[in-house]
């Protein structure tokens, strides 16, 4: 056994899980919670910017029913009964309350910070979950999601919103990649070059590090964590484990009127057999240049990837290209609602959610403390 495959068996063995693979999958003969084939009462957890886009996706299905909303901001639950809509929804205010209330299933779109806590109510709850990324923000944020992950009941659809894993053209470039088209991956460069993020104002200062959270390293996580690690879990996947150690550089080169997160970055990351992958990424006004994705360089072509579809290069071919015409958190909410009713087998997608989000972390903690971070380092902080 090589150790690229021995360091990711003991993640998942540390885990405690008895998946070996990506995601665990779970027979759908008994669904937890779901009669098979039965309207889903959801419930959403979180009903600011996120929470009220992705929501958009599950009220256009017929087979969902809206029922439930939670947020702390009065203003945000006025917004979503508008814009869901969700008029008729019962509005809580804190996570235990919504999880507690006769729904199928909680769509959890709050801040990273307060992800593992409301991961680990979500599971006890039995309820379906679909969660943001990432799934912590810290290396014990993400054991806590793997210690939640053993009580997963059997039937109980777990999945985190990495969008790339259930779109269909990345999972079409994934199968054509595992079988061989390109050959032996061999290099891996990605990048998140997109620009600012949105700011709320307005607010009292006491509510600044919350209502703009995505500004504060302890809340988001940073970019890396909070918004690159897209890039990074499409390269986990892809090559079928984690890097064991980072290198890289950050900086506020623009940015300098809120919080403490980098606006550019760059890093170096190295896998056991020694290939290397390289990110970079920045949030700069780019004048409309956007360059957000991933390329795997193979010993017979090169594969291309992104949200906007794929592209296949390899020698003496001409190239293939796909492309994607829609917004892939349909695919992601598509595949939730059949995993919650039974219509598909049900996954744990917890373990290859922490172990993206702990590859990111140590990223981000290598440009921190200046100095090249190991895996094995940042798991045991």
């Amino acid at each position: 056994m090589s150790e690229q495959r021995e360091t990711r068996r003991n993640f998942v063995k540390g885990a405690g899980l008895a998946a070996a693979a990506a995601w665990t999958i779970i027979k759908p003969e008994s669904v937890y919670g779901t009669p098979q084939n039965s309207k889903l009462k959801l419930g959403i957890l979180g009903v600011g910017r996120r929470g009220t886009n992705v929501g958009s996706y599950f009220t256009k299905s017929a087979q969902v029913e809206l029922t439930a909303i939670a947020d702390i901001y009065d203003a945000q639950i006025k917004q979503a009964q508008e814009n869901l809509p969700a008029k008729e929804a019962q509005v809580y205010k804190s996570a235990k309350a919504i999880l507690d209330s006769d729904i199928d299933a909680i769509y959890i779109a709050t801040p990273p910070y307060e992800h593992p806590e409301h991961f680990e109510l979500a599971v006890a709850s039995g309820k379906h979950i679909l969660m943001e990324k990432p799934v912590a923000v810290d290396p014990a944020g993400c054991r806590r999601i793997l210690a939640a992950a053993k009580n997963v009941k059997p039937g109980q659809m777990v999945m985190v919103d990495f969008q790339q894993r259930w779109g269909k053209d990345y999972r079409e470039a994934y199968e054509r990649v595992q079988n061989g088209e390109i050959g032996s991956i061999r290099m891996v460069r990605s990048a998140w070059i997109g620009g600012d993020l949105p700011r709320r104002s307005g607010h009292a200062a006491s509510e600044e590090r919350v209502l703009n959270w995505l500004f504060y390293k302890e809340r988001s996580g940073d970019i890396l964590v909070e918004q690159n690690c897209h890039n990074i879990d499409v390269v986990n996947w892809f090559t079928g484990g984690h890097p064991v150690s980072v290198n890289g550089y950050g900086a506020r080169a623009i940015r300098n009127d809120i919080g403490d997160i980098m606006d550019s970055l760059s890093v170096s990351f190295k896998f056991a057999d020694g290939r290397v992958y390289s990110h970079s990424g920045n949030q700069f006004g780019n004048g409309g240049y956007r360059d957000v994705g991933e390329y795997f360089f193979g010993t017979k072509g090169v594969v291309t990837t992104s949200r906007g579809g794929y592209t296949i290069r390899v020698e003496g071919k001409e190239p293939y290209e796909k492309r994607t015409e829609y917004n892939i958190n349909q695919d992601v909410v598509d595949h939730f609602i059949r995993g919650a009713q039974g219509l598909i087998p049900a996954e744990n997608a917890a373990v290859f959610a922490a172990e993206s989000t702990l590859t990111a972390i140590m990223a981000r903690l290598a440009i921190d403390e200046g100095r090249e971070m190991t895996w094995d380092e940042v798991y045991d902080r």
